[in-house]
């Protein structure tokens, strides 16, 4: 037995590319459309672990989905834990958990699932503007 993949479902691709792919960092790695059933799954690896991979499902016909409390969140191991987040702000993500410890953080994607970032290694020094800030709704 082997992991294969997590599948989260998508209302907006588009949207949801943008954070996973730009946002996180996150590659593309294969994408298949099937009209008849009318979806769209994408694959997507963070680059140098490409064993853990996140299936994005995209059902074109409009759903409403509810997250439930049995899904936790994803998580990734990230080199610089400060950067990391800066740059997801820069794309316009809101950091729900800051990185005030210098070592983890959370956020939330278009979907409302929980991405947790750790950072690779011991935690870094604590840090301003990250010290300081407080929680962000839920996370």
């Amino acid at each position: 037995m082997r992991y294969l993949h997590t599948m989260v479902r998508v209302t907006n691709l588009d949207e949801s590319l943008k954070f996973y792919c730009d946002g996180l960092g996150l590659r593309e790695v294969r994408r298949t459309e099937n009209e008849k059933a009318r979806f769209t799954l994408v694959f997507l690896e963070a680059p140098g672990d490409e064993q853990a991979q996140v299936e994005l499902t995209y059902n074109w016909d409009p759903e409403d989905y509810k997250i439930g409390r049995a899904f936790g969140h994803l998580a990734y191991e990230v080199e610089d834990i400060y950067a990391t987040c800066k740059h997801l702000m820069d794309c316009g993500v809101t950091i729900n958990r800051p990185p005030r410890d210098g070592r983890m953080a959370f956020v939330r994607s278009p979907d409302n699932i929980s991405i947790e970032l750790l950072q690779k290694g011991g935690p870094l020094p604590p840090a301003e503007p990250w010290l300081s800030m407080g929680n962000t709704g839920e996370w």
